[in-house]
């Protein structure tokens, strides 16, 4: 198993240190990949807007999940069937997503665009992945729906294992249901909040399915992120040893990054 892992991620290294097109043995430039890839204002581009995601998805995606895990868990009416709904995104194949969303964003006869036009807001009505200032947002939306039923049940879970004796106990002294999820429910979480921002970090940072079948990047690069540049860069550009050095950051970037969220949240 380890070799699965480790093996990929040693040649990417390897491969990084060459000027290699995919044929034949290539040429040793050493750390000359790496020096390019970050005086690259394309490359540059990509990393703030991963890392835009990054905190996008924390920030808004989590506190989503994290309330709808709450309701849920609180032991509402068709409870099974509300978290089945919310899930169903995530089973979803992504490239179905995608051109669920393609049909959305579309600028003739879009849902999107024909509710702006039937409230009177037709100037609003645009092709909302097309254009450079509202394709970046109109590619988040997609990947923070999709993953939101993710988290959920992650957290849903967590909220369920809490005894039951805790919150009763909190209910006879007066406590709401809203101080009782503040201050008993999520503090008894904070492990698992700590595990679902890691998986959202991470997933921010590598993400590439969707948007590759939204954008591929465009228009304009305003949607690249580092691992759709990589794609383009090894696959359309036969750059194999630039792109290597490209999957070697992704790869140092969500190790670093995870560390330093491992340390801002210390878990008592």
């Amino acid at each position: 198993m380890s070799a699965i892992i480790f093996i990929p991620i040693i040649l990417s290294v390897k491969y990084s240190m060459f000027d290699w097109g995919g044929v034949g043995t290539g040429t040793f430039i050493g750390l000359e990949n790496y020096k390019n890839m970050f005086m690259d204002m394309r490359f540059l581009h990509s990393v703030k807007n991963s890392l835009l995601f990054a905190v996008v998805s924390i920030v808004i995606q989590l506190p989503i999940s994290l309330l709808l895990a709450l309701i849920l868990a609180s032991g509402v009416r068709f409870e099974k069937f509300y978290r089945t709904v919310y899930f169903i995104p995530v089973i979803i194949s992504t490239v179905v997503i995608g051109q669920l969303w393609i049909k959305i964003y579309n600028a003739d006869y879009g849902l999107l665009n024909t509710i702006l036009r039937a409230i009177g807001q037709s100037q609003l009505a645009h092709d909302w992945v097309g254009k450079e200032d509202t394709a970046l947002v109109s590619c988040f939306i997609p990947i923070l729906w999709q993953y939101v039923g993710y988290h959920m049940l992650i957290m849903y879970a967590g909220a369920k294992s809490i005894p039951s004796d805790i919150s009763e106990a909190a209910k006879i002294d007066g406590a709401s249901p809203v101080k009782t999820a503040l201050y008993i429910t999520i503090p008894l979480l904070k492990p698992i909040l700590k595990v679902c921002m890691t998986f959202s970090l991470i997933g921010a940072l590598k993400v590439f399915d969707l948007i590759y079948v939204l954008t591929n990047g465009g228009p304009f690069f305003s949607t690249e992120v580092p691992s759709t540049l990589m794609y383009t860069t090894i696959f359309d550009n036969y750059k194999y040893g630039y792109g290597s050095a490209m999957s070697v950051f992704i790869i140092i970037e969500c190790l670093i990054l995870t560390v330093i969220l491992d340390r801002l949240i210390k878990i008592e």
